[in-house]
């Protein structure tokens, strides 16, 4: 990248940060050695990096989810692990994806779209929550390229707040009105939603307990060592092992996890897997 270039980008980003304003997407293609030609949108926001479809990430997911089975991701942003999820279960299965943030969500649908010979994604703009309501959600960043939900006004998660309130629904009353007969292949559940996992995990406990999925959570920058010990045992208590994992890619290092790992590192993504009888 030249001089220019660099001032441009950095401007950009600057703006974005700051100044509210619409992004496109672009639609990229991407050939996988297993699964073929893959397309992805792209959301053009300067503070978004491009992201590229691999088949180590898809072969990362194959490890838990199989093909024809249910799997959820919440707090999809613009899909970035939701179309990898989507290509482990095949157009047989159906993938979930739920962000309540009606700027990566317009780009989730458009991911949606894409690839339906082979996925079968249901883009959905709610939030999980343990009772149904309406929240609040904030971003650090006027272009809302990430953010969070609070119940009551916040600048938890930065000084930018939607006009108006998003909509929570509790996730298992969903999927017993909407989908009951894909209960028993729930597979996965992935759940990334800036510091708010525990009480989402806490939210669908029954799930996890009934059908036993392998469970995936990122421990947030922001949480204090109670709230991180507090989030270990909401999956561990179940009769689950945790897992420390590096990265969304099946070479990736993987570490058996333990309370005291919990302050470890900043911030991490972790999953659960049922303990073997």
């Amino acid at each position: 990248m030249g001089l220019v270039e660099y001032f441009k980008s950095k401007f950009s980003r600057r703006k974005a940060r700051r100044v509210f304003d619409e992004y496109p997407t672009v639609v990229n293609d991407f050939h996988l050695p297993v699964e073929g030609k893959v397309q992805f949108a792209n959301w053009e926001n300067p503070l978004m990096k491009p992201k590229t479809i691999t088949q180590a990430e898809v072969n990362f997911f194959k490890k838990f989810i199989p093909k024809g089975s249910m799997a959820i991701d919440i707090g999809t942003n613009i899909g970035d692990t939701t179309v990898p999820m989507a290509l482990a279960a095949g157009k047989e299965g159906v993938t979930l994806g739920f962000d309540p943030n009606p700027h990566v969500f317009r780009v989730l649908e458009a991911n949606a779209t894409l690839n339906k010979e082979k996925t079968n994604i249901v883009p959905l703009p709610y939030a999980i929550t343990d009772k149904p309501g309406e929240f609040y959600y904030s971003s650090s960043e006027a272009s809302f390229s990430n953010g969070g939900i609070t119940t009551e006004p916040s600048k938890f998660h930065g000084a930018y707040s939607l006009p108006t309130k998003i909509k929570g629904i509790v996730l298992e009353d969903y999927l017993n009105e909407q989908l009951p007969h894909w209960l028993s292949k729930l597979s996965f559940i992935k759940i990334d939603a800036e510091g708010f996992d525990k009480q989402i995990i806490i939210s669908i406990h029954s799930l996890i307990e009934k059908y036993k999925p392998i469970v995936v959570s990122e421990c947030f920058t922001k949480m204090s060592k109670p709230e991180r010990d507090e989030l270990y045992d909401s999956i561990a208590s179940k009769g689950y092992d945790l897992f420390f994992f590096e990265d969304f890619d099946e070479n990736a290092a993987i570490i058996p996890l333990t309370k005291d790992d919990m302050m470890r590192w900043k911030n991490f993504n972790f999953y659960g897997v049922p303990k073997k009888a």
